[in-house]
């Protein structure tokens, strides 16, 4: 298993258009992808389940990826979240 820990910078913190990005890299593998935050966790291939977690600025979310492709799909997880300025 990998993680990755942020704290989100985005002023709108994580609305449509970054969790967009977030689920399309994430539905590129096969391995499980799932972000939590406080006690809330969702799984990152579907976008209502990461809308309704309510990630605002300066919140601390946690992504774990597992399975077989785990070290690449966090890899392109944690570019895509630098490059959607989160």
């Amino acid at each position: 298993m990998q993680k990755i820990t942020y704290i989100i910078r985005d002023k709108n913190g994580i609305h449509a258009r970054p969790a967009g990005l977030i689920v399309q890299v994430a539905k590129q593998y096969s391995s499980s992808v799932e972000m939590k935050t406080g006690d809330k966790s969702a799984d990152c291939k579907k976008l209502f389940q990461i809308m309704q977690l309510g990630v605002s600025a300066g919140d601390e979310v946690e992504i774990s990826v597992e399975g077989q492709d785990e070290d690449e799909a966090i890899s392109e997880l944690s570019e895509t979240m630098r490059a959607a300025g989160l």
